[in-house]
C-alpha cells in the first residue's frame, strides 16, 4: 500500500537562522518550533513541512559542484530539488514578484509540460522548485508525459518570469501561458 502523503523534508545545515528565514520567507511558512539544534516551519495546517538539523560541523560541498540543470553541470550525488505546487499561477507570479522583490531570484524557469516551473538556490545550495500544474488532472499530465512532444524534449522550454507576469497581468489566458509544443 502506498503512502497517503509526503509529510516533510528535513535539512542538515550550519545555517540554520538563515534557511529558516529562507523558506519561511519563499514558502510564506513560519516556524512552529526551534530550539538551538533543531527547527521546523511549516506553511499549512501540517506540523511541519520543512525541518532543519544542526548536529555539529559539517563538510562543505564540492565547490565544482554545478548550478545548472543542463547535462554540462559537474554534479555530486544526492538529492536534486524539492518542488512545492501552487495552486494557481496567479500565486505562483505573485510569489515570484514577493520574492524578487526580497532578491530572491530563480536560476532557472522552465515550462516542462506537466508543470511551469522555477528553479532557486536556498542558502545551502540547495535546489527548490516551485511549481503549477498546468493540467487540470494528474492523468492529463501523464498522458502529454506519453507524447511525442514530451518525448523530444523532456526538460521543457525556458521562459522569463518577468515577461511571464506581464503577460499574465495582461489579461492572457493561463491556458494560453501553459502551452508548450
Amino acid at each position: 500500500m502506498p503512502p497517503s502523503k509526503l509529510a516533510h523534508v528535513v535539512y542538515q545545515t550550519n545555517r540554520m537562522a538563515e534557511m529558516r528565514d529562507w523558506y519561511a520567507t519563499v514558502l510564506g511558512g513560519h516556524v512552529i518550533y526551534e530550539n538551538p539544534h533543531l527547527c521546523f516551519v511549516t506553511y499549512d495546517d501540517e506540523h511541519h513541512r520543512v525541518a532543519f538539523v544542526d548536529f555539529g560541523p559539517l563538510a562543505p560541498r564540492d565547490a565544482a559542484a554545478g548550478s545548472e540543470l543542463g547535462p554540462k553541470a559537474v554534479e555530486q550525488p544526492g538529492l536534486h530539488h524539492v518542488a512545492f505546487t501552487f495552486g494557481s499561477m496567479g500565486e505562483l507570479l505573485d510569489t515570484y514578484v514577493r520574492l524578487k522583490d526580497q532578491g530572491i531570484r530563480p536560476f532557472f524557469c522552465v515550462n516542462h509540460g506537466p508543470t511551469t516551473s522555477m528553479y532557486y538556490r536556498d542558502p545551502d545550495g540547495n535546489r527548490i522548485e516551485l511549481q503549477i500544474d498546468n493540467f487540470a488532472t494528474a492523468e492529463e499530465g501523464q498522458a502529454w508525459m506519453h507524447s511525442a512532444a514530451f518525448d523530444r524534449n523532456p526538460i521543457g522550454v525556458e521562459y522569463d518570469p518577468d515577461e511571464l507576469v506581464k503577460k499574465f497581468r495582461a489579461g492572457v489566458s493561463v491556458a494560453e501561458l501553459v502551452v508548450r509544443d
